[in-house]
């Protein structure tokens, strides 16, 4: 067989939708997503077999300006993913926050300085282009981010849609070169299932809890056993400890009576049970670690580091 590889990180400031991204091209969810920026904490890898190609995806935290240790840990984490790849993929958004007679934002231009540095293959992906009321805004958008740096190629789509996601993967089939699979053909992700469960409970809480509260939360995955039950059915048994920083926000997490704390645990279940293809259990409560994001080994705990 004449089997090719390709490693492309996938890089971006928080919320352009590079998860989003990822999981529609692997065609499932293996990155959870929210509105809330810096969702994604850690490096996840995607794995994209069509044939004899495969192209390993590197999904990054988003690049920001660090306000406590996990902060710094994630912008490592993107700098990690730019080191022996193939190239990267810069995502932005068809409709950005920033005024562009300001230019690009400080985090853009810094993950572009290091695209120079390391003398590095790019692609530029112009996300959320289902969001723009006119696409002559490319017109100026595009030429602010080539007078930066020389991208391969530029490619407008929609994670949402998946509109133009197919003419991203063919222009990455550029980079492939002759190498075994170093993922088997039906894998779609490097990540244990434990973390994978894990981070389906912090993506409810990430979507139901209001803005101050999430970034303050880790989920610490104590059992998770697979069990016949007395009449043979396969179960799944997860139990969870979610982390938060301070007191006050112990109750928002619980909710009124328990609602809120019920409310996660049966999303988390219905995700659980449809990834697995078995029935779950989930059973979910809360601790308090104040200032768990600059305590080391806390970070370290919790697989963040």
């Amino acid at each position: 067989m004449n089997e090719k590889s390709a490693f492309i990180t996938i890089i971006g400031r928080p919320n352009v939708g590079k998860s989003s991204l990822m999981n529609r091209i692997l065609g499932t969810k293996v990155a959870i997503v929210s509105d809330k920026p810096q969702t994604t904490r850690t490096r996840i890898m995607g794995v994209y077999t069509r044939g004899e190609n495969q192209i390993v995806f590197i999904d990054t935290p988003g690049f920001h300006k660090p306000r406590n240790r996990l902060d710094k840990n994630m912008n490592k984490a993107v700098g990690d993913g730019m080191s022996d790849v193939d190239a990267a993929a810069l995502v932005v958004e068809a409709a950005p926050k920033f005024s562009l007679e300001n230019g690009l934002p400080p985090a853009e231009i810094e993950l572009i300085k290091e695209l120079h540095r390391r003398k590095m293959h790019a692609v530029l992906v112009i996300n959320k282009i289902d969001l723009l009321e006119k696409k002559e805004v490319l017109f100026t958008l595009i030429p602010l981010y080539m007078k930066e740096f020389p991208f391969d190629a530029v490619i407008p789509l929609s994670a949402a849609t998946g509109d133009g996601t197919e003419i991203l993967t063919e222009e990455l089939n550029c980079y492939l070169k002759p190498s075994p699979h170093y993922f088997a053909d039906d894998d779609i992700t490097d990540q244990p299932e434990k973390t994978m469960v894990a981070e389906m409970i912090r993506e409810k809480l990430l979507r139901l809890l209001s803005k101050e509260v999430p970034h303050g939360i880790a989920v610490d995955l104590e059992r998770f056993v697979e069990r016949d039950t007395a009449s043979g059915e396969p179960i799944l048994e997860v139990e969870a400890a979610i982390i938060c920083e301070k007191e006050s926000h112990k109750g928002i997490v619980i909710g009124k009576g328990g609602a809120m704390l019920k409310k996660v645990g049966t999303l988390a279940r219905r995700d659980i049970e449809e990834f697995f293809g078995i029935r779950a259990s989930v059973k979910l409560w809360v601790k308090v670690k104040e200032d768990w994001r600059n305590r080391e080994g806390l970070i370290h705990t919790f697989g963040l580091d």
